[in-house]
């Protein structure tokens, strides 16, 4: 009998994925707080593969949430905010399955610290989501996804303080009973691995406010994983229908050569992606979590409970792709850790692009894991040129995804139990990292610059069209 599946299941997820912060816009609207977000500062003066979110320091946010001349993006997004029916209308003629969002934590709890949620906030969700389900899209909502109140970090230390597992908790508890019947598939926290890229956003621990930052680091971490379980404990409870996910950032590194070394090395440095997944999904800490610990002189504390706590593991693992990185013993001893691969070619903000190696995720983390994968996000960044017709040429992308999406087939064929797959910015929205419009991802262009100008019009780049026939035909068709 073959057992080998011939492609990618009927019921196959075909999905987009955003985050409230890059498109809504509307930081100040009904009674929204700061969220950590609405201070990442756009600079035009930065190489572009030298942007990404840093450290910060208690004075700079202070300087960030007074200024009157320092430009925030994130603050007006694509106005997604007001104009969130028309865009689900393109992308459900896209022909989108499934749509993933998140809930922006500043506007249910505008402090972090209150009570009871706003109201206006919940009802903003209630519409969107009312929206996708009108579309015919299966809403996913990420929980938390950099958009922790800017008050958590000022006033607590972030996630460094055992206070905000239960300000995370109570903002998910509300979450779960207000959507209940509508949201079926949840992401607590967006890329939990991410600790020293995107670790303010993350955490929201200011460096100058904890004493030993890489301890506070995976202190901060380990607070927000005993919450995961905490929420995934009473989201069962309210609906067993709940299909609680966890999220990486990428994966495992390739060793940069065959001596044994540098193989040992390279081991050593992926177990501590794995931790994260593995916490949240085997339901307690490895040893060489706690051996890396006592090499590094982290020290983290444990609540009373917590051990019993991150028992509530997740239901499916999900995990964002766009590219992979080396390392060897030598970058490891300088605590350089991994570096970007020579052998492949990158976009321009140096991000290279191995579609093999999304195969080689997906056969990595099913062997070590055996539950329902979705990626969650992958796509490629480009510089696109919007011509005089309105037309936008994209052939980079479609070739991009063409080259993803034959690797995730063959996984598919290896056995891999990949359930969806959702392409990151489906419509262009301001960069994570980089906090610019000129980096743009999507089928959809915007046409809104790094500055907030433009007209704001939508526009079908050629990659709409290919993907919409991609969907159309379940993955069949890749032709360009």
């Amino acid at each position: 009998m073959n057992r080998v599946p011939s492609g990618f299941p009927k019921d196959f997820l075909w999905g987009g994925a955003v985050a409230a912060n890059q498109l809504e816009g509307a930081y100040d609207l009904d009674g929204k707080g700061l969220c950590i977000a609405d201070i990442n500062e756009f600079h035009d003066d930065i190489a572009l593969d030298k942007k990404y979110n840093g450290e910060v320091t208690s004075t700079y946010i202070k300087e960030a949430v007074n200024s009157t001349k320092k430009i925030f993006p994130k603050r007006w997004g694509i106005d997604f905010y007001h104009t969130y029916k028309e865009d689900l209308k393109l992308l459900a003629e896209l022909g989108l399955k499934t749509f993933r969002t998140s809930i922006n934590w500043a506007r249910i709890y505008p402090n972090g610290d209150e009570s009871t949620p706003n109201e206006a906030g919940l009802k903003f969700y209630d519409n969107l989501i009312d929206e996708i389900i009108k579309n015919g899209m299966e809403p996913m909502i990420t929980i938390s996804h950099y958009e922790m109140p800017l008050n958590l970090t000022t006033a607590y230390k972030g996630w460094y303080s055992r206070e905000t597992i239960g300000f995370f908790v109570n903002y998910c508890k509300a979450l779960f009973d207000r959507f209940k019947g509508k949201v079926k598939y949840w992401i607590i926290v967006n890329q939990i691995n991410l600790i020293i890229h995107e670790s303010f956003n993350h955490l929201g621990i200011a460096e100058d406010m904890v004493d030993d930052m890489l301890s506070a680091k995976y202190q901060g971490v380990h607070n927000e994983m005993v919450a995961c379980a905490l929420a995934t404990k009473y989201a069962h409870e309210v609906d067993p229908n709940y299909q609680i996910g966890m999220m990486l950032c990428g994966g495992p590194a390739y060793a940069a050569t065959c001596k044994p070394e540098d193989v040992f090395a390279t081991l050593r440095i992926n177990q501590m992606e794995y931790f994260f997944s593995d916490v949240l999904l085997r339901g307690y800490y490895p040893g060489y979590a706690f051996r890396y610990f006592d090499d590094n002189n982290i020290h983290i504390e444990f609540g009373e409970d917590d051990e019993e706590a991150l028992k509530n593991t997740a239901d499916f693992m999900s995990f964002s792709y766009y590219y992979t990185r080396i390392c060897d013993a030598e970058s490891v001893k300088e605590k350089q850790g991994t570096y970007r691969n020579p052998e492949l070619s990158a976009n321009p903000w140096g991000w290279s692009i191995d579609p093999i190696g999304l195969r080689t995720f997906l056969n990595l983390f099913y062997d070590r894991y055996q539950c329902p994968i979705y990626i969650t996000e992958n796509g490629v960044g480009y510089h696109d040129v919007l011509e005089a017709d309105g037309s936008i040429h994209d052939p980079y992308r479609i070739e991009f995804f063409k080259a993803h999406i034959e690797q995730m087939k063959e996984a598919i064929k290896d056995g891999v139990d990949l359930r969806g797959y959702y392409a990151w910015g489906p419509i262009d929205i301001v960069s994570c990292s980089s906090s610019e419009m000129s980096k743009r991802y999507g089928f959809i262009y915007v046409d809104i610059d790094d500055y907030g100008k433009g007209s704001r019009k939508r526009y079908l780049k050629d990659s709409y069209t290919w993907m919409k026939k991609v969907i159309e035909t379940n993955g069949e068709d890749l032709n360009i």
